[in-house]
């Protein structure tokens, strides 16, 4: 391979859609286009606008060549999300939208067949949030599906089938809750038999493999020339983790944050994951397993904030802390550690002013990450990345919350664009100190805060039935 310098990279969120320029050497995007990832509403079902980011991903990868020339590509996506592909290599159906909520109709049929949490590490989640669901429901809705059906791809690959042409499927995705995986195994598990996909699942590669180079059809569209390199590409909470992973030693955790946070807790303890409360078994782009949870903290922050301006004065905080102001769990209970508890507010919410509603939900947060990093066993600093990463009040309550050292990730480290970029150098380590930096001790009026919302937590859990891991 070729010295790389930029890397364009291909980043699907559930949110936005992005094509990025990473300069390796600096470690930082450089060019960045992005398009909303708006859902088309059907028919048959809530889907992926795959032509219209086809063509947001050619136009914008021709733009960012010609301003920055682009030596190699890389792809990373959302997870839960998987792609039924038809004998002609295009769409057997729409890709499914894991929010929407039909799945959960064939719930009990499909927890008949589904593999048990000790040999996947993948909980039973609503919606479609488990691909193995998003599978089952749409071959039963469509009888004829499942005939049609020639290939399975993980999300990421499939995008890069678009660029390359070639077939894969890839560890990080299919360790992303799908059911479809046995990490300690590193194998699929009994699910793929009893869909009847056996014969329709392409090999399975790691991220930093690459498959092939960009089909000449890409290169006339797009002006890259032809013979570039694409990796495998990667989950994005993976994309994330990879640097760290070649950055730090065991043990550490980091919190990547965005329309979901997730915890990943490396050198964790996957004994101490609950199934019922979002925890699962991550598997890193070496393959290995990763205890984690998660929660949809970035959603929760706009469901609270709304329009209002994220901001607050010392007097706000001031007056958060000293009057006790809490939001307990859960703003959205379809997931995270308190899922099916219904959000409470300690005062009249409506006497919030918007700085105070900020720190509150801010520290609400934290708190929620902290349960988190809890229950996966997590050791060691923690590093936050992502859009939490800028809040300080968030990473000073996490670090009163859980006595450790709590900072955020380094610029040139931060988002999954760098993370995929640097599969493509397939680099051993990279530039930089790994040392944490230790941060002020902790306010005692957090620590307080903190203490005091466990315990409401914990004695609305325990009436509940729903205990905490603090």
């Amino acid at each position: 391979m070729r010295s790389l310098k930029h890397v364009g990279v291909v980043d699907i969120g559930k949110t936005n859609v992005k094509v990025a320029v990473v300069d390796l050497e600096r470690e930082c995007e450089i060019g960045v286009l992005t398009r909303p990832n708006r859902v088309l509403h059907g028919p048959p079902y809530p889907h992926y606008d795959t032509d219209g980011h086809w063509r947001f991903i050619c136009d914008a990868l021709k733009q960012l060549h010609l301003e920055h020339g682009i030596d190699a590509l890389s792809v990373t996506t959302h997870g839960a999300c998987v792609v039924l592909m038809d004998a002609e290599s295009e769409l057997a159906a729409p890709i499914l939208d894991y929010e929407f909520g039909r799945p959960d109709e064939l719930a009990v049929a499909y927890d008949a067949i589904r593999p048990d949490f000790s040999e996947t590490g993948s909980p039973r989640l609503g919606m479609g949030l488990n691909a193995g669901a998003q599978i089952f429901w749409q071959f039963r809705s469509d009888p004829g599906l499942a005939e049609r059906t020639a290939s399975v791809l993980t999300y990421p690959q499939y995008w890069t089938f678009r660029l390359t042409g070639v077939t894969a499927n890839e560890v990080t995705s299919l360790g992303c809750h799908t059911d479809l995986w046995c990490p300690g195994d590193n194998r699929y598990s009994p699910l793929v038999e009893r869909l009847g996909l056996s014969e329709k699942m392409p090999p399975v590669k790691r991220a930093a493999d690459p498959p092939g180079t960009i089909l000449p059809e890409v290169a006339q569209a797009t002006g890259l020339p032809e013979g570039l390199p694409v990796s495998c590409g990667i989950h994005d909470s993976n994309a994330s983790l990879y640097p760290h992973l070649l950055k730090r030693q065991a043990p550490f955790s980091v919190v990547s944050t965005g329309t979901w946070v997730i915890v990943l807790s490396i050198g964790g303890q996957a004994g101490c994951l609950d199934p019922d409360r979002d925890t699962l078994i991550n598997v890193n782009a070496f393959g290995d397993p990763v205890p984690s949870a998660r929660f949809m903290g970035g959603r929760e922050f706009e469901m609270i904030l709304g329009a209002r301006e994220a901001a607050c004065s010392v007097a706000d905080i001031t007056s958060v802390l000293e009057r006790e102001i809490m939001l307990f769990p859960a703003v959205d209970p379809r997931s995270g550690p308190f899922q099916g508890r219904a959000q409470d507010w300690s005062v009249d919410e409506t006497t919030l002013s918007d700085g105070e509603r900020y720190a509150a939900l801010s520290f609400y947060l934290a708190l929620t990450t902290a349960e988190c990093l809890a229950m996966t066993g997590a050791e060691g600093p923690i590093l936050v990345e992502g859009p939490f990463s800028k809040n300080q009040l968030y990473l000073d309550m996490l670090q009163a919350a859980t006595g450790r050292t709590t900072e955020a990730a380094a610029g040139s480290l931060t988002g999954t664009s760098v993370g995929a970029a640097l599969l493509v150098a397939q680099k051993k380590t990279i530039s930089g100190a790994a040392a944490p930096v230790e941060g002020p001790p902790a306010d005692p009026r957090l620590e307080s805060y903190a203490s005091r919302w466990l315990e409401d937590v914990h004695r609305s859990g325990a009436k509940s039935g729903m205990g905490t891991s603090l």
